[in-house]
């Protein structure tokens, strides 16, 4: 009898036990409130140019300290390697191409964000989340196109690229040949916009106030945490470093040790120790999931002041894995595990429907292509990639290769690269020669860098991967085989008559 109660207990124990020890990250996030969410969006960083994934010759404490609390996701890769491209993706939840988005949009430009699709502001906003975002915005610079049309409650930053300004070194060495030459920018405006509409705080940056960006930005990203950490917010916070050309402030220029590029990449890091810093003296670090990622990989061509990719192959502007996988962290005190690894493949595409299924929103009644990937960032032990194909478009919507966790098929198409050369000095781009790849089949498990063909060894992998890439040339479109794509959407575009954004000519 004495047994019997024995057995009878344990049996009880194990019943109310196991449930609470097996109980997924899924159900224990779903027990707390709903998050804060920041996502720090930095722009070209490579893969190996933090200290959690290769970096040397100088240090990212804050970086380091989010990578042993939080997640590392060593397979985690854009829409696109550019930069408009990679923003409208990463909003959205959807490939670039579906949104008619493609490149990097500049003052000439006449189209953005279509107001249509729905984004990780206004997902946010219809749960009561209060949104900002500061920094560099990219999707569309005419005030329709502007980050208050589109969710945001404020927003602070630059239009496009800090180097879309008379001060590119390519206007800057035409204009020394001929002091009237014609070039293709404006000054750079800084902007700010909330409810009320917007307006232009400096018309023209100067390279002083470029070298203030990243403190005024994170500045701002701090001090709207503070004003709202009563109720839930979101933060885009899309830095326009480590993108060339680059400024450091004088807390941070030349302390590195590693020249400006090190210089830089530390300050991104204090901007992230920052927002670390906030949320934990406001008592919701267990509150707020924070992102940090990159829009596209290193500028290789410029070389001492681009980061780098290794052992990742090429960079910027190609889909190969140089260029389009990105170092990326996730930190959330108390649910996401603590020091662990995901080597599953996911994407920023993936952001909007996973913080829609934390936050309890509803997704858009429009496709997206984005998958939820709680599973992944919660640390369960089963979850596997959601993805059993993705799509690498570039070039104006060219699909130039298609993967799945472990395979990369690449279509035959043209590329940039510097050969084996080294970039430029100094804030000075070497030049780019094209190449061109065959058809090829890349084990990324064993070769992620994309030098052993493996094409006539996995003929089943190739059948699988070519009948993903007929179906996303049905639905997307592909330049290179000529398929219109029955899935695309338009981009917004300025219509006659609709107000322009001023800028100063050159």
């Amino acid at each position: 009898m004495f047994g019997l109660r024995i057995a009878n207990w344990l049996l009880a124990v194990f019943l109310v036990t196991v449930p609470s020890i097996c109980m997924t990250g899924r159900a224990i996030a779903e027990t707390q409130r709903p998050p804060n969410v920041v996502v720090i969006f930095i722009d070209d960083m490579g893969y190996a140019d933090i200290n959690p994934f290769g970096a040397e010759g100088y240090q990212t404490p804050n970086l380091n300290r989010m990578a042993a609390e939080g997640r590392r996701f060593t397979d985690f890769v854009v829409s696109s390697a550019v930069c408009s491209a990679s923003r409208s993706a990463l909003l959205t939840g959807c490939y670039h191409v579906r949104l008619g988005i493609s490149g990097a949009l500049g003052p000439k430009s006449n189209h953005g964000l279509n107001a249509d699709e729905l984004t990780l502001a206004e997902l946010c906003k219809s749960k009561g989340y209060a949104t900002a975002a500061y920094g560099k915005w990219h999707l569309g610079h005419h005030p329709k196109f502007l980050p208050h049309m589109h969710g945001f409650d404020e927003y602070y930053g630059i239009p496009y690229s800090n180097d879309m300004w008379p001060l590119h070194p390519a206007s800057v060495a035409k204009r020394q040949k001929d002091p009237n030459a014609e070039i293709p920018w404006a000054a750079l405006p800084m902007i700010e916009a909330n409810s009320s509409g917007y307006r232009i705080v400096n018309p023209e940056i100067t390279p002083a106030d470029q070298s203030q960006m990243t403190k005024q930005f994170t500045n701002r990203a701090v001090n709207f945490i503070r004003k709202n950490k009563d109720k839930p917010f979101f933060v885009y916070l899309p830095h326009p470093m480590v993108h060339v050309p680059l400024y450091a402030s004088d807390d941070f220029r030349g302390k590195s040790g590693a020249g400006l590029f090190g210089d830089v990449v530390m300050e991104v890091d204090w901007s992230v120790g920052q927002i670390m810093k906030t949320v934990e003296e406001l008592g919701i670090a267990k509150d707020t999931l924070v992102v940090f990622t990159s829009d596209n990989g290193p500028w290789l061509s410029y070389g001492d002041h681009g980061g780098q990719a290794k052992p990742l192959r090429e960079g910027k502007g190609t889909m190969f894995e140089g260029g389009y996988r990105e170092p990326t962290i996730m930190w959330w005190k108390g649910t996401i595990p603590a020091g662990t690894d995901c080597d599953q493949l996911c994407s920023t595409i993936d952001l909007l429907p996973t913080v829609a299924k934390l936050i309890d929103a509803e997704l858009p009644s429009h496709k997206i292509d984005g998958k939820d990937i709680r599973p992944l960032m919660l640390g369960e032990s089963d979850a596997k990639s959601p993805h059993d194909a993705f799509c690498c478009y570039y070039g104006g919507g060219q699909l130039q290769a298609i993967r799945n966790d472990r395979f990369k098929l690449v279509f035959p198409h043209q590329y940039r690269t510097l050969a084996g050369r080294d970039g430029g000095k100094g804030g000075q781009p070497a030049n780019y020669q094209q190449q061109r790849i065959g058809l090829s089949l890349f084990d990324l498990d064993q070769d992620v860098s994309e030098s052993v063909n493996v094409y006539d060894r996995f003929p089943e992998v190739v059948e699988m991967l070519s009948k993903a890439a007929d179906e996303a040339r049905a639905d997307l479109g592909d330049r290179l085989t000529k398929s219109a794509g029955t899935g695309k959407r338009p981009a917004g575009r300025l219509e006659a008559g609709e107000e322009k954004l001023p800028l100063l000519w050159k």
